[in-house]
C-alpha cells in the first residue's frame, strides 16, 4: 500500500474484514453525537493461516492507514516501511444556501487501540527506508523514449535479449523494503517448518 493515498471508508473496512474474523476495525470520535461510529469485523469466515506483510511509505493515507491500523492493532499482519502520511481525519460537507459547499473536518479515525491516524500515522513494526533515487536519475529514466518505442522502428537483428534471472534479483534489490518483506516471508515459512518438525527430548 506504498503511495496509496487511501479512498472510501467502507472499502477500507471491507478490506479489513477479509482478514480479521472478530473485534473493531475503526471507530470514529467527534463533537457530536453522530460522528461517533464503529466499524467491526464479521465471524462468519473461514480463517487463513498464511502471514501478512503490508509495504506502508509516507504516500500510504487515510484508507490504507485505516487497513494497516487495524491489521496491526490485531497483529494480523507485519507493517513494513516507514511511518505513513498521518490523514486521520474526517471531512463533512454543509452544503450553503447558494449552491455552495463548507467542508469541515468533524471527527479523528482512530485504530482499534485508540491510536489516532492524524498527523501521526502508522508507525511500520520493521522500518526500512527506501532507497533514494536522484532527481536527475529518475527525471531520465521516467522521460527517455527508447527507439523501441518509436512507431515503424527497426526491428532488432536476432532474438531480443531475454531478462535473466540475476537481473530480476537485482530489480528486486532495489526495491530495499519489498526484498526485506520478501526475506521475512521465507523465514516465517522456514520456522514453521522448523516447528512441525520438533520433538520433545527425553532423556535416555
Amino acid at each position: 500500500m506504498r503511495n496509496n493515498p487511501g479512498g472510501l471508508l467502507n472499502q477500507a473496512v471491507k478490506i479489513c474484514d477479509e482478514f480479521l474474523y472478530e473485534g473493531l476495525i475503526v471507530y470514529t470520535q467527534g463533537r457530536n453525537e453522530g460522528q461517533q461510529m464503529q466499524f467491526s469485523a464479521h465471524p462468519n469466515k473461514k480463517p487463513h493461516n498464511y502471514p501478512i506483510i503490508i509495504l506502508v511509505n509516507g504516500g500510504s493515507a487515510s484508507g490504507s492507514e485505516i487497513v494497516a491500523g487495524a491489521l496491526q492493532d490485531h497483529n494480523r499482519a507485519v507493517i513494513l516501511g516507514t511511518t505513513t502520511f498521518g490523514k486521520g481525519s474526517v471531512q463533512t460537507i454543509i452544503p450553503l444556501d447558494d449552491g455552495a459547499g463548507l467542508r469541515l473536518t468533524t471527527a479523528r479515525y482512530y485504530t482499534p487501540r485508540g491510536t489516532s491516524i492524524q498527523a501521526t500515522g502508522i508507525v511500520p513494526d520493521v522500518i526500512v527506508k527506501e532507497k533514494r533515487v536522484h532527481r536527475k536519475e529518475e527525471k531520465r529514466e521516467l522521460n527517455f523514449i527508447k527507439e523501441k518505442d518509436l512507431e515503424g522502428h527497426f526491428e532488432p537483428e536476432g532474438a531480443a535479449k531475454e531478462t535473466t534471472a540475476s537481473e530480476e534479483e537485482e530489480e528486486e534489490e532495489k526495491d530495499i523494503p519489498l526484498a526485506r518483506a520478501i526475506q521475512l516471508l521465507k523465514s516465517w515459512s522456514i520456522l514453521k517448518e522448523y516447528e512441525s518438525k520438533k520433538q520433545p527430548v527425553t532423556k535416555q
